[in-house]
């Protein structure tokens, strides 16, 4: 069990905590520091802010839960814990989105895997969009002080047998594998991660930063949503919020003023730029909301002789970046092969099956085995990402078109997924896609896939990660702010999360905005010091 546990934590025990639900009247803070956000960006700027002596404020929209609420219940967890009750999704309801809405954010809900990020990538920011110090070499140390501090390590347990298929077919086929580090301590295999962990093995922001910023004097309130930055001139004043009921939906009337010397926004691709669009900042050159990227991600399940029980063990252990650069890293969209979880709900809410079709999926429930590709976009001029914009009622939503380039890596990918489960020894493969059945031989899927209609709604994608929007760089003509989440117009506003990549990873980006936010959160802390 981890050392910090902010159950029945309260002000009382030394631990500012306030549910804004409970809030009797409008209320006022004063920081040095406000934090918009949880996560991996915000948890870690509280944690080194605070340590740095700065008095901090942590604000969430989402609630606050803790390992007795985390009851491996698909039902209750994922309308507690997701945005939108996990049933957010891009503009045109194509792509669905997986992203945590309570303290810890998705780092609370995902499934621990946690890469560097691959230097191609970095070398790529490097050399196309002017980014600064972000070199394999000078993030290296960056990297391996969050890896310290969150426990991360390649999983040494035997994989469940649902990645040992992706291990298994890659050996077959002689393909690139490797196991997967994860951000663990204490794990005991239970599957069940995208839920929350009811052991608090997983080493996310809620039993890790964020109360070592509590231990440090910062305040948390949740169950508050940041509506938008007051600024004047150069300079933010105040941020306005609304405090939401105990269902974390519905406003209680209660406003929060929060006032600071410096405004860090840490709300996620999609969160981030939906505050500032809201708070009209300063965006003399449109790049709001602009290149907002996804890893959108197809599957291949496959039925199995064997028992497989995707729903027990390591959700991700196994991965293979067999395919993420065989064209070269402004070529043709590649992708990341990994395996998700398989439970219930969630499957039946992605595979395409109705009636009779879904009973019998479900009587094969313990044998089927899945495999997902995870495209990187944004590397080539047909991979231009998307944009956030706002509804009427000042919400963002994520407009994303799939490109010709990102439907060919889908195609592609595709065949590769059910090359591979065929050779770990399938019975039967199907594509995830309204038009697919189950193939029962290479042969055969291979000439199938290569007819799939290639469109929205008929293919079943989703995607937990979001990138970009607020994109990093030195010349505000084509970014938000610049290599250090700095705010190009905005003198004490900066950026920590994901919304500063100037594309997609090629990774799953939790460790990236970790380790970005460590380096940013210290230059800040040397900065305001500085000033002081």
């Amino acid at each position: 069990m981890a050392e910090f546990n902010l159950y029945g934590k309260g002000i009382e025990d030394g631990w500012a905590v306030e549910d804004a639900a409970r809030l009797e009247a409008d209320t006022h803070f004063q920081a040095d520091v406000a934090i918009i956000g949880t996560g991996a960006g915000g948890g870690t700027t509280a944690q080194l802010l605070s340590e740095a002596g700065f008095r901090v404020i942590l604000v969430e929209e989402g609630r606050l839960y803790h390992d007795p609420d985390f009851t491996m219940n698909e039902q209750k967890s994922y309308s507690r814990l997701y945005q939108e009750g996990m049933t957010r999704a891009t503009a045109d309801g194509g792509i669905a989105i997986l992203q945590g809405r309570c303290v810890g954010g998705s780092t609370t809900v995902n499934w621990t895997s946690s890469f560097r990020t691959p230097e191609a990538t970095l070398n790529h920011w490097k050399n196309q969009h002017g980014i600064q110090d972000c070199e394999p070499e000078t993030l290296s140390p960056w990297f391996g002080n969050r890896e310290n501090e969150l426990n991360i390590q390649p999983w040494t347990t035997e994989p469940n047998r649902n990645n040992g298929v992706l291990r298994d077919g890659c050996q077959e086929l002689g393909w690139d594998w490797k196991t997967i580090p994860r951000n663990v301590k204490g794990c005991w295999d239970l599957g069940y991660c995208g839920m929350g962990c009811p052991t608090n093995a997983k080493q996310g922001t809620l039993v890790t930063s964020v109360p070592a910023s509590l231990r440090r004097g910062a305040t948390l309130v949740h169950s508050l949503r940041a509506e938008k930055l007051h600024h004047n001139q150069d300079r933010v004043e105040y941020l306005e919020a609304t405090a939401l009921g105990e269902d974390g939906v519905a406003p209680t009337g209660r406003k929060v003023r929060i006032e600071a010397d410096h405004f860090v926004v840490a709300a996620s691709a999609i969160g981030s730029p939906g505050l500032l669009l809201r708070s009209k900042v300063p965006d003399p050159h449109e790049r709001l909301g602009r290149r907002t990227f996804l890893h959108p991600v197809n599957a291949a399940v496959a039925r199995m002789p064997e028992t497989v029980e995707a729903y027990y063990g390591a959700p991700q252990s196994i991965y293979s970046d067999e395919f993420l650069w065989r064209d070269g890293v402004a070529g043709k969209p590649g992708f990341k092969l990994e395996v998700p979880p398989l439970h219930p709900v969630m499957a039946a809410a992605v595979l395409p099956d109705h009636g009779e079709a879904m009973a019998a999926q479900a009587n094969d429930f313990p044998r089927i085995q899945s495999v997902i590709a995870l495209l990187r976009d944004g590397f080539n001029e047909d991979s231009q990402g998307g944009t956030v914009t706002l509804r009427d009622d000042g919400s963002p939503q994520l407009h994303y078109p799939m490109s010709d380039s990102l439907w060919e890596g889908m195609r592609e990918s595709w065949l590769r997924m059910a090359e591979c489960q065929f050779a770990a020894g399938a019975s039967a493969v199907r594509a995830v896609h309204m038009d697919s059945g189950y193939w029962n031989s290479w042969k055969e899927a291979r000439e199938a896939i290569k007819e799939l209609p290639l469109a929205i709604h008929r293919a079943r994608l989703f995607t937990a990660h979001q990138m970009g929007g607020c994109a990093m760089g030195e010349d505000p003509r084509h970014s938000v702010v610049n290599s250090y989440g700095e705010h190009h117009q905005l003198s004490n506003l900066s950026v920590h999360d994901a919304s500063i990549f100037p594309t997609s990873l090629g990774a799953n980006p939790q460790l990236t905005v970790y380790a970005l936010a460590a380096r940013n959160s210290q230059r800040l802390a040397d900065r305001l010091k500085g000033k002081a």
